[in-house]
């Protein structure tokens, strides 16, 4: 049976992908991309914010018209939009043939074979239930990096996150089957190890009864063929000195690390539910900076939250400037139903939200540019992403860039290189976010 599937939003959120289409294939069913050959076509989709919903919906809508036109006999729609709007998309979408929960997705394979007998199928199963991840997962992301989810769901309760209410509560999984999952992907040629959660820092708590992510880091470090080891979603508070210590010690680790801190006036932050204040993540921005000199840091903010004021938005510029993040991206504030923000007084208007952000964006892209004109001159380590077309040159990452959020290094050079090839680069130039570098005499690794 010819299978199309469309995953929507986050790394987590492709990485179930992937074990739905390890499920799937591994039964028989072959991949397409062409939406009018599917016989079954999987909406993985996301609702973490209102562009994000709106995706969705769209690609959801956009799917169903092939239950008309094309060879699409079953249509299937997963993942966090599916947990929270079920009935809606029952009632509104008729074309929609099964459902499934984000605890759910191990039950593809009979709900389709359900939907193919001609009976709406739906499963939710309880929201802190950890999936098995019975099947080989399919990696989408080139074979070279993969992401490992360490963990599901969340407990910090962010007054602006409905991830709780749609992925329950925070819970590890077992650092056996991590390792094991993490030496298939080796086996199959990935490089770099990227780990993802709701939450990273705080893995193991619940079932080691201590934080366990430097152990876990260690028994990663052993796995042959793995490069890179990269960790994202590092809430600043739950940063510990072991973790540090094992990021100094192991060579594979990458000197990087994602901060989301979302603010950083005292009183957003608070209203935000966040558990850090200014001087805390000036605080830790700079210990982590002291240990690891080379450390580059990622962060995420949030503008136009409910109540924040002209004063608020200039004290997060002004923290923006001094601490001078290696990478920075800034959302909009999106209004989410259920959620204790959403019906906040003093809401800001779209176009001051949009404002603010570009504004922050603006100061970032000088940081940003400032930060990669410092490098002109260093040799740097760099995975191969790709060819440039018509040029003689390659697109690649060093090890401050994560794939899809980050910048680029732009390697020009008349040798031929390959996807996943290491080469140590010589910077020569600075863009606003990427870099221009070429082949250094010893190039490869």
């Amino acid at each position: 049976m010819k299978l199309l599937f469309v995953s929507l939003g986050c790394d987590k959120n492709l990485v179930d992908s992937e074990e739905m289409l390890g499920l799937l294939t591994g039964n028989g069913f072959e991949i397409v991309d062409d939406e009018t050959e599917a016989e079954a076509i999987v909406v993985n989709t996301c609702c973490f914010i209102n562009d994000a919903k709106e995706e969705s919906v769209n690609t959801i809508l956009e799917m169903a018209e092939y239950k008309k036109s094309g060879s699409c006999k079953v249509l299937v729609v997963t993942g966090c939009m599916a947990q929270r709007y079920k009935n809606e998309i029952i009632e509104e979408v008729p074309e929609v043939d099964a459902v499934l929960g984000t605890t759910s997705y191990e039950d593809i394979l009979k709900a389709i074979h359900e939907a193919m007998e001609g009976k709406h199928f739906q499963e939710f199963k309880d929201i802190d239930y950890l999936p098995e991840k019975p099947g080989k997962r399919v990696l989408t992301t080139g074979g070279h990096f993969g992401y490992l989810k360490i963990a599901e769901g969340c407990d910090k309760h962010c007054t602006y996150c409905i991830i709780p209410k749609l992925r329950g509560k925070f819970r590890s999984v077992p650092m056996e089957r991590l390792v094991t999952q993490a030496k298939e992907m080796a086996e199959e040629g990935v490089k770099e190890l990227i780990l993802v959660a709701q939450e990273t820092t705080v893995y193991g708590t619940d079932i080691y009864g201590k934080k366990s992510l430097h152990i876990l880091l260690k028994e990663l470090c052993k796995i042959k063929g793995i490069r890179w080891i990269r960790v994202l979603y590092c809430y600043p508070e739950e940063i510990y000195d072991e973790l540090i210590q094992t990021m100094k010690e192991e060579k594979k680790i990458c000197h990087y690390l994602d901060l989301p801190i979302q603010h950083a006036s005292d009183r957003i932050l608070k209203r935000m539910g966040r558990r850090t204040t200014q001087a805390e993540l000036v605080e830790i921005v700079n210990k982590l900076r002291r240990e690891i000199p080379d450390i580059v840091l990622r962060t995420t903010l949030i503008s136009g939250f409910p109540g924040e004021t002209q004063e608020d938005h200039e004290e997060l510029m002004g923290f923006v400037d001094e601490m001078e993040f290696d990478r920075l991206g800034v959302f909009t504030y999106s209004p989410e139903e259920d959620t204790p923000a959403a019906t906040m007084p003093d809401q800001v208007a779209e176009e001051v939200k949009e404002a603010r952000r570009d504004e922050i964006m603006e100061l970032q892209q000088e940081i940003s540019y400032d930060k990669g004109t410092d490098r002109i001159g260093q040799e740097l380590l760099v995975m191969i992403e790709g060819k440039v077309a018509d040029e003689s040159a390659y697109i690649g990452r060093t090890y401050g860039d994560a794939p899809k959020v980050d910048g680029y290094i732009f390697v020009q050079t008349g040798e031929l290189l390959m996807t996943g090839d290491f080469a140590k680069v010589r910077v020569t130039g600075a863009l606003e976010y990427d870099l221009i570098g070429e082949l250094a005499d010893e190039y490869t690794e």
